[in-house]
């Protein structure tokens, strides 16, 4: 059998993640003044890193923890064109521990194996949960679709942080879709509920903490004010397009733009047409000591993480692979 070094799984570990983006302001603006709004903290650029063969955009890894939790991992992956019966895009079998990467399809297919004994291929609009709790190890890369028709490949893998008294729990991997989801359309706008909730739209999807995901399109000329608990973080990561948001800041492609807490209402105006995630929640108010794949909140249960992978007790990455 063969484990993972220490080296091996700590190279491309969430450490590094945006940088801080010089403000942009639009030269006429579409938003309105709104005293109630939420002021922004900072816009930040994201980055390019490759994990495994697979390149992606990471926003923020491991740091602005004040702002981002409960998340603490946000990797834009795509979109890439892949032509039918190329090489899979992968990332070998690794272990996560005390978080929950949960993976979402915008477009293309994925596949996805565990030492949970799960083999499951994920497809467009899905969202996939891999709660890891004490440890699991899991593989993943482009779908038998893809790889038998080609197509393009794009998608977010982002981590939910496992409060403090959950971290040691069984892990379990789980696929949700549109039936567990809510959705708000106007003729201006779509917005899917994948966590949390709206007025009048929740999603099923249970979690441990409160914490919102939502995924956005908003057509030319179109203004939005979206609630959120005024304790609650919240950020927006954008996709595609130019938004407006307080202030007559600008937010870009690829830019992430952190919120202050204690006010509730976002507003936001695109001019033309833009896609977006707006994510967030309660803060866990919890430290959080990350060692590559593992999340925990003290160095005692990152040491224990990386015995329990080497004796083997996450599983077997050969069987994985």
């Amino acid at each position: 059998m063969r484990f993972m070094k220490r080296r091996e799984f700590i190279k491309g570990s969430a450490i590094v993640g945006a940088t801080l983006a010089s403000t942009t302001l639009v030269s006429e603006s579409g938003m309105y003044a709104n005293t109630e709004s939420r002021d922004i903290h900072r816009i930040l650029n994201s980055r390019g890193v490759n994990v495994g063969t697979l390149p992606v955009i990471r926003a923020f890894a491991g740091n602005h923890t004040d702002y981002i939790s409960p998340f603490v991992l946000l990797d834009e992956f795509g979109p890439v064109s892949i032509d039918a019966y190329d090489d899979p895009l992968r990332v070998d079998a690794h272990p996560h521990a005390g978080v929950i990467p949960t993976t979402y399809f915008l477009e293309g297919s994925g596949h996805h194996k565990d030492s949970l004994n799960y083999d499951f291929q994920i497809g467009k609009g899905e969202f996939m949960m891999f709660s890891s709790g004490r440890g699991a190890i899991h593989m993943e890369e482009t779908g038998r679709k893809l790889y038998e028709e080609g197509g393009q490949y794009h998608g977010f893998q982002i981590w939910l942080n496992m409060p403090s008294k959950y971290k040691m729990i069984d892990p379990t991997t789980s696929v949700h879709n549109d039936g567990e989801f809510a959705l708000i359309e106007d003729e201006k706008y779509s917005i899917k509920v994948i966590l949390g909730e709206l007025p009048n739209a929740k999603s099923n999807v249970k979690l441990l903490s409160p914490a919102f995901y939502y995924h956005i399109k908003m057509k030319d000329d179109s203004r939005l004010d979206i609630p959120t608990n005024p304790n609650h973080n919240a950020f927006i990561y954008n996709i595609s397009g130019k938004l407006e948001l307080k202030n007559q800041k600008q937010l870009k492609k690829n830019q992430i733009a952190l919120y202050e807490r204690g006010k509730s209402v976002i507003n936001i105006y695109s001019e033309c047409a833009s896609e977006f995630l707006l994510l967030g929640g309660q803060p866990l108010d919890e430290r959080v000591y990350s060692y590559g794949p593992f999340v925990m909140n003290n160095e005692e249960q990152i040491k224990q993480c990386i015995q329990n992978y080497n004796t083997g007790k996450m599983g077997d990455p050969e069987m994985v692979n």
